[in-house]
């Protein structure tokens, strides 16, 4: 294998200084849900751990709201 020379990920929601993340911000948050609706992890979407906890959060509540999809089908 060849060594490859990847820029590390930077969460993207510490670049922007965001606190809270808000779950009406549906734009914002289907850029880290899947084709087929699920949360993606943390090792492919970059964001950091407490970023990822809150993302997850704020997608589930949307969910409740009836915002975001529970299934795509």
């Amino acid at each position: 294998m060849k060594p490859t020379s990847r820029k590390p990920k930077t969460c993207h929601f510490c670049q922007v200084n965001a606190q809270d993340i808000n779950y009406k911000d549906t734009k914002t948050l289907q850029r880290y849900l899947s084709s087929f609706g699920k949360i993606v992890p943390r090792k492919r979407s970059g964001v950091c751990a407490w970023h990822q906890r809150k993302l997850a959060n704020a997608i589930k509540r949307a969910r409740f709201m009836a915002l975001l999809p529970y299934l795509v089908r």
